[in-house]
């Protein structure tokens, strides 16, 4: 992957600071320094795949793949801008989450517990008719963040 932050596709940006509070835009599976979106486990890191529910049966990893790889993709770029803007996944205290389909959240939120394993944040969670730049995006994460500054 070329970048682990979260990038931007067009003239916006990716994070912003305000006081002690990091506003993170929506994330979604794209990697737009290799120019790609990422549509299943053979996108993602060797060794990903089977820590987040890939089985090898072809059948099962065609239907679940994409929005579980997607899932993981869109919570590491968190994870790693959070990280960028000196914080952890701890710092995130509230989640707005945009689904193509809401039939995917299951598998979705498997992904999500790990990143989010103790106290999960206040969520908000809708469905939407498409989203940019490609039918193959499934989800999208907004992310907001408490984390003071340091004197």
């Amino acid at each position: 992957m070329s970048d682990p932050t979260a990038a931007p596709l067009a003239r916006y940006s990716a994070w912003v600071r305000r006081g002690d509070f990091i506003f993170l835009s929506g994330v979604i599976a794209v990697d737009p320094g290799a120019g790609r979106i990422i549509r299943g486990f053979g996108d993602l890191p060797d060794g990903i795949g089977p820590t987040i529910g890939q089985t090898g049966e072809f059948s099962v990893d065609a239907k679940d793949g994409p929005v579980l790889a997607q899932s993981w993709y869109v919570f590491d770029r968190i994870r790693a801008t959070m990280e960028q803007a000196g914080g952890s996944m701890n710092d995130v205290f509230k989640l707005v989450q945009y689904f193509k389909n809401l039939n995917d959240f299951p598998r979705y939120n498997t992904v999500r517990r790990m990143f989010f394993p103790d106290t999960p944040p206040a969520s908000t969670v809708v469905e939407v008719s498409a989203m940019m730049p490609s039918d193959d995006i499934l989800i999208e994460v907004e992310a907001t963040a408490w984390l003071p500054l340091k004197p």
